[in-house]
Parts: C-alpha cells; structure tokens; sequence
C-alpha cells in the first residue's frame, strides 16, 4: 500500500530518518484515559498507512511499549519501516553495565524489535552524577548495534554540554517547544545547531489547549482539566502569561489560520517546525480512544501548500513577547521536572 501523501522527514545524526511529525504515545499511559489494545493497534495502522511511521513512546508510559509491539507484530507489512522512539527513565541507584543492558533488553522484548532506533534517556538529578555512567553504557551498547540514534530528554543545555564533552555523540534532545514556552531558543538553539543535534518538540499544542475548541472559551475549572496534559500545560499558560492573554495569541493562531485555510494547531505546529533545529514535532495521539482521527489535519502542518509569511511570524512575536519568559520563571528546558 503505497503512502498517500509524502510525509517530509529529518535524517539524525547516524541515518535514522524521523518523521517531522511524530505520534506521540503518553496518551496511551492511562493518564488520559482508558485505552483499548486492539483499537490502539488499528488505529496506528490507519496512522501508518497516512505516513505517520514515527512513534514516541517511554519505558514509563504504562502499556506504550507493549501496545508498540503488538502493532509491530500485526502491522501491515506493506506500510514503509516503521520508527520506534523510546525513552530509558531510570529510577536512581546503580547505574552498571548490567543494570543499563536490562533496562534495554526489558524495552526491546516489550516493542517486539531486534534494535531500538532511538534510546533518549532522562535522568531526574544532576547532583547525581551517575547518568554519565549510564550514557557511556548507553553509547557502547549503541556501537555494538543495540541502539541507532542515542538521545536525550528534558536535558539542559548546561547538563548536554556536559555530556557530549565526555566523549558520548548525542543525536536529539526531546524538549518542551511551543508558541508559549520559547526556553528552547535562548541557549538550546545555538548549541543544538552547532553540533548537529536535533531537537524533538513536545508541548507544541498545550495538550489540545492550543484549538479552536479553547478559542473565545472562559478559563476551564480545575475539574475540567481531566487529563495530565491539560493540567500540565494549562499551568504553563498562568506562568507565561494566564489566560486573557492566551486568548490573544489563539484570536492571532486563529487569524492567519483562516488566511491559509487550515487549523489553528497547524499554525502552532508549523511556527516550530520551522526553527531549523527542530527535527519534528511531538503530537499526542489517543490511539484507540474514542476521539477522531487527527492525522489529515496533523499533515496540513507540514504541507508545502502554504508558508508562514514575515507579517504571520511578526504577529506571533508580538504576543510571545507580551509573555514572561519562563527561561527566568522556570528556568532551562527540563527544569519543571527537577
């Protein structure tokens, strides 16, 4: 079955190549809702079959992994490769070869694969030092083929540099991007970009915030926010600025979405993809779930049919710049997690 229509790609440090968008699998964790196994898998099929072949997923996102392998063992073998991304979350404490090479095998027999083509790894204290262990085991299990691409999550730029002057070669770090949370371009950017490093945007969207479902709405209750996204990033938005002036920057969304006659999600999306450093787009997909299919609308981000114009992205700035900058409310990317 030949992929109808092309989805635009990011080659990585040693040849893996990504989707720009990528389908995230958080929301399969149980932190969004209950989901349905056999429904997750022929849902990424139909995903697969759209050009979506990029998944995301995490050692901690509940059944993520075991969902991924049985759709690897009943896919669709006429679909293109499919990209597995994974991310290794290790609870602290020993950090040997052993210990590391378990980890690994634990996630390989979960996703049904024979190699993980991206192993991003997150660590939870610095202070703790053994993580420069564990990504010097990491690094010799990816040259011994165990791993393609090695990668970070919710590192700091301080914490990355630190890692790559040890000696290890790190192909992305998968950071918190979007319209509201700029972090990223303030040291991130410029280092990422001399060193070949991709970044892998999530929080894009805001958890669903950043729709037209929200456009012209009052602040949501507490209650409302019934999934973890829309509490994480719903408490993003009070940081950078609250709720009026998010509205602002939905009315702006909304204006140059009607201009190119697509989404206001697409206009999000495409405002980060376009930062040459951003190697794809992390979108939360609720496989299974009974919500529709996003994945005709998630391609319109990336369509060559329209571009943001200089009076769009000027737009956009002017509001961005009437927002705190969390890089001083919260600190570099991945500082709200430690």
């Amino acid at each position: 079955m030949a992929l109808i229509p092309l989805m635009p790609t990011t080659q990585l440090k040693n040849g893996l190549q990504i989707c720009k968008v990528i389908n995230g699998m958080w929301q399969v964790s149980g932190a969004h809702g209950s989901i349905n196994a056999e429904r997750a898998v022929a849902s990424m099929n139909s995903y697969a079959e759209m050009g979506f072949t990029t998944f995301d997923m995490a050692d901690i996102y509940g059944p993520a992994e075991d969902i991924f392998g049985s759709f690897m063992k009943l896919r669709d073998e006429t679909l293109n490769e499919i990209q597995g991304l994974t991310k290794l979350v290790p609870r602290p404490g020993d950090m040997s070869r052993t210990r590391i090479e378990a980890f690994l095998d634990k996630s390989m027999r979960r996703m049904q694969v024979s190699k993980i083509d991206c192993l991003q790894f997150h660590w939870w204290d610095y202070n703790d030092k053994r993580y420069l262990d564990a990504l010097r085991h990491l690094s010799d299990l990816q040259k011994e083929g165990k791993i393609g691409e090695l990668s970070l999550t919710n590192f700091d730029t301080e914490h990355l540099r630190e890692v790559v002057e040890s000696g290890v070669s790190i192909s992305s770090n998968q950071i918190q991007y979007s319209v509201i949370d700029q972090r990223p371009s303030v040291l991130m950017k410029k280092y990422c970009e001399a060193l070949d490093i991709k970044l892998l945007a999530y929080g894009t969207l805001c958890g669903g915030l950043i729709s037209e479902k929200y456009l012209k709405k009052p602040e949501p209750k507490p209650h409302e926010l019934n999934t973890a996204s829309l509490g994480k990033y719903k408490h993003m938005i009070d940081l950078w600025g609250g709720w009026d002036l998010f509205q602002e920057m939905l009315d702006v969304l909304n204006s140059i979405a009607q201009e190119h006659s697509v989404s206001i999600a697409n206009i999000a999306t495409r405002y980060i993809l376009d930062e040459k450093v951003v190697g794809g787009v992390i979108v939360g997909c609720r496989f299974g779930a009974d919500e529709s299919d996003h994945s005709k609308d998630n391609f319109r981000s990336v369509s060559a049919s329209w571009q943001l114009t200089s009076g769009n992205l000027s737009a956009i700035k002017a509001v961005c710049s009437r927002g705190k900058e969390l890089m001083q409310v919260i600190g570099d990317c991945g500082a709200e997690y430690r």
